[in-house]
């Protein structure tokens, strides 16, 4: 049996790190010729997919899994992936777990209150109400096939070279600043625990994969600076900060989630319960130490 990575990218990447063989071969999707050519020395067989019905390779490698982690974004038309290869997916014959990859933003704001995953979905854009909707989508697709799927509600990511120490060697980083405002973070090496814990205990469920210490975005960007012996930069007001439509978006939600049900059912020890274990492990690997390449 093998598992099925449905869009191979960053969090993708790191449970292949960390998942090895014990699950079996290793497949994967990507849109590009370009970037299976790329990548056609690791541990994934790649194929390329842009949509629509599978191709015979990615046909057999669906015909061979027995879990199927999706971690790609739905567009307008939906989950880019239950249309075209809904079928299939429904007639592979070892398929007992589906893995979708959403996000915390489905929770919309709740004012800086503690929430769990029994909190009313409130998504303040568009494009986490499609994911609301994709969550529903595969949901209903596991229900009628027989297939457990479990919903993985994201923190804001970071881990290698996506992260402030990165961005304060590269001369990125700005500590922009919004009265009381919190975000929840998980680095992408817990993301990738909390996929191996959940295919070792293949339940139906929804679950928050976030840390332990929901932070303002200053604070985090301090520490880092602190940590490189650094000045941080200068507090920008959010007002004043000049920031995209979509970039203005993450904080438009204030919310505290716990992650308690990621720990009591999948029994997952974050590795990193906060941001400062975080970023101290990843100093330790060297990031921030030079600007990136």
């Amino acid at each position: 049996m093998s598992v099925l990575l449905l869009g191979f990218g960053y969090s993708a990447a790191a449970f292949a790190q960390a998942a090895g063989t014990r699950f079996g071969p290793l497949h994967g999707t990507v849109r590009k010729a370009e970037k299976a050519a790329r990548l056609a020395s690791g541990p994934v067989a790649l194929q390329v997919h842009a949509g629509g019905a599978p191709s015979p390779g990615l046909a057999g490698a669906i015909a061979e899994a027995r879990t199927v982690i999706v971690s790609a974004a739905p567009g307008e038309a939906g989950d880019p992936f239950l249309a075209g290869l809904g079928a299939a997916l429904a007639a592979a014959p070892h398929l007992e777990l589906i893995q979708y990859l959403s996000t915390l933003g489905v929770y919309g704001d709740h004012g800086g209150a503690w929430i769990d995953e029994s909190a009313a979905l409130e998504p303040a854009v568009q494009r986490t109400g499609r994911r609301v909707a994709a969550e529903a989508a595969w949901q209903a697709f596991g229900a009628a096939h027989g297939k457990a799927v479990q919903i993985f509600r994201l923190a804001g990511i970071y881990g290698p070279g996506r992260n402030p120490l990165a961005d304060l060697a590269s001369g990125r980083a700005r500590r922009i600043f919004k009265p009381g405002q919190v975000f929840n973070r998980i680095h992408v090496d817990d993301i990738a625990g909390a996929l191996v814990a959940g295919i070792a205990h293949p339940q139906s469920g929804v679950f928050n994969v976030c840390d332990d210490e929901p932070a303002p975005a200053s604070d985090v960007v301090a520490y880092a600076a602190g940590l490189l012996g650094r000045e941080p930069p200068p507090l920008i007001p959010l007002a004043e900060a000049g920031l995209s439509p979509m970039a203005l978006s993450f904080y438009a939600a204030n919310r505290r989630c716990h992650n308690t049900r990621l720990k009591r059912e999948l029994g997952l020890a974050l590795r990193y319960p906060s941001y400062r274990e975080g970023l101290a492990a990843l100093l330790r690997a060297g990031e921030g130490i030079t600007p990136p390449a």
